[in-house]
């Protein structure tokens, strides 16, 4: 597995209205490769978050970032930040779920 998890600071007030919409988004469109994602808001800070994606492989991955759509979703998305996210990319060397 393959993703990114990356640090998000959500506008005041914006945090519901940027959860529904990553939702609305989730139900109508689903990469190739896109396995889950979860978005944690912070005990520390209600306005910022953590999202964490999961693709099957590195490729999979890169195919979305690569993707117009996602570059909407993105451009949309980016409207309730007060920042860009800080990315971390990576693979994905071990999980737990039960």
């Amino acid at each position: 597995m393959y993703g990114t998890v990356a640090w998000l600071k959500v506008k005041p007030g914006k945090m519901d209205e940027f959860v529904a919409y990553m939702k609305e988004f989730d139900t109508q469109h689903r990469p190739k490769g896109h396995i889950g994602e979860y978005v944690y808001q912070l005990d520390k800070d209600a306005n910022q978050a953590l999202m964490v994606v999961l693709f099957q492989d590195k490729a999979a991955y890169h195919a979305n970032a690569n993707d117009p759509e996602m570059d909407k979703q993105f451009r949309r998305y980016r409207e309730f930040l007060t920042d860009d996210p800080v990315w971390n990319d990576g693979e994905v060397v071990y999980t737990s779920v039960k």
